[in-house]
């Protein structure tokens, strides 16, 4: 065996060439080295003279060699062949010890920056209260990090004295933050604070977060949730708002119109949101509401991943829904899903309803608007007949109760979304039916029937 066999088993010793595991490997199977045997050696392995020298300084310096003490009565220097493990343990311990004691250096000194952010933190409420005395009018500061986020809502939390009003945006939130919050929400619930919270109906179909909110109804929080709601939210006393930054950290906002503004907000989507509920019926309602969303997204021209990303569900299950609708409505694709819920009204989203009116700011509704004038029906398609009864015109069943107070848009003519589905074939298979006989006609002309 000679050194070039050799350079692909040591391509991955650092400081070792081929010559060198050769001769490590015959003195290994030798016992030992000597001046005398070193010359045997290289002959026996195809070493040469210059390369066997360099060998022998390699093998020494990696400490896989060792010097012998002479032996009585032959004075020459011999050596001795060392484990691979007892040479690394002599080569590299004391650099492994130096680098341990400049790790424990690092961990000192992270420690000492920690300590010392964490101290500069702990002032940031000494800070906000500071500015809201000298800006009485109303501040929005920036916290630049979770840390501090979470020590300052601490403190507010702990000194909130009437209401809290919170907007969490997400399908799921983490198990981890879950646990964190359920002993501070509870301990808030327990002062007799009011805490209402808003979150998105996908929510009720993941477990851990159902639990969590489960639990904080039966201590007393009041939980609704819509299709789609604000980021992340959090009103104390209606004086203070945190809202969610890009740096990672949060906006603390005390101007005074700011507040409003997103009390307004919260209100309006309150007023409109589900009261939470568990039972199956609590949600297949939702389940449906989900799905008439969809269709108003889907209307709208969004992809599925879009449609999943606003409302909080995986796009796989944004797919099934997707899926199932195509089904009900009878098309064949998206854009036409989106026409058919269009044309037969699935789609109308009816606006909030209007804040109250105060001296300064008159109420305003799109619903005090004049009714537009009826659309004039498709050529060929006939126009819907009108109600002579309060009975569906597909199935003949009685019409739910339209709720009292000013009439709004027309009166409903099918007591379901599949009865209106199906009238709408029947009239499109009838004005087809007609196209198709004026067509096969002589000339082609349309005559009236």
């Amino acid at each position: 065996m000679d050194a070039s066999e050799c350079d692909s088993g040591s391509a991955g010793i650092p400081g070792l060439d081929g010559a060198a595991v050769l001769l490590y490997r015959w003195t290994v199977v030798h016992s030992h080295l000597t001046r005398d045997t070193l010359a045997r050696a290289a002959a026996e392995t195809g070493i040469d003279d210059q390369e066997v020298d360099r060998a022998l300084d390699s093998l020494l310096k990696a400490c896989l060699l060792q010097e012998l003490p002479a032996a009585p009565g032959n004075p020459g220097v011999r050596w001795q062949p060392v484990s691979p493990q007892a040479a690394a343990s002599q080569l590299l311990s004391d650099r492994d010890a130096a680098l341990r004691a400049q790790e424990d250096a690092l961990r000192t000194q992270r420690r000492r920056i920690q300590q010392e952010q964490d101290g500069l933190a702990a002032l940031t409420p000494v800070y906000l209260q500071a500015r809201q005395h000298a800006f009485p009018q109303g501040t929005i500061d920036h916290l630049p990090d979770k840390f501090a986020v979470r020590t300052l809502l601490t403190e507010v939390i702990d000194s909130c004295h009437s209401e809290v009003l919170v907007s969490k945006h997400g399908g799921s939130f983490p198990v981890a933050a879950l646990r964190e919050a359920l002993p501070r929400d509870l301990a808030l619930l327990e002062r007799g604070i009011r805490m209402r919270s808003l979150y998105q109906h996908a929510t009720r179909f993941d477990q851990p977060t159902r639990t969590h909110a489960e639990q904080l109804v039966a201590a007393g929080a009041e939980i609704r949730t819509l299709p789609e709601v604000l980021p992340q939210m959090i009103i104390v006393d209606q004086t203070l708002a945190l809202l969610p930054a890009r740096s990672g950290g949060a906006l603390l906002i005390r101007e005074p119109d700011f507040l409003d503004y997103l009390l307004n907000v919260f209100e309006r989507d309150w007023a409109h949101a589900t009261p939470y509920a568990t039972g199956p019926q609590a949600a297949h309602g939702v389940s449906q509401t989900m799905k008439q969303y969809i269709l108003v997204l889907l209307a709208k021209g969004l992809k599925d991943d879009a449609i999943a990303r606003r409302l909080g569900i995986s796009l796989r299950t944004c797919r099934r829904h997707v899926s199932e609708l195509l089904e009900t409505l009878g098309a064949h694709s998206r854009f036409e899903a989106g026409v058919i819920a269009e044309r037969q009204g699935l789609t109308r989203h009816h606006g909030p309803a209007p804040a109250p009116a105060t001296p300064e700011t008159p109420a305003m509704s799109v619903e005090a608007a004049p009714p537009a004038e009826p659309a004039t029906p498709a050529a060929g398609a006939g126009p819907d007949p009108a109600p002579t009864s309060a009975t569906c015109l597909a199935c003949g069943n009685l019409l739910p109760a339209r709720p009292e107070g000013p009439a709004n848009g027309r009166p409903a003519r099918y007591c379901s979304p599949a009865c209106r589905t199906r009238a709408y074939r029947d009239r499109t298979r009838r004005t087809t039916a007609g196209q198709v006989a004026t067509a096969t006609r002589p000339g082609g002309r349309h005559e009236t029937p």
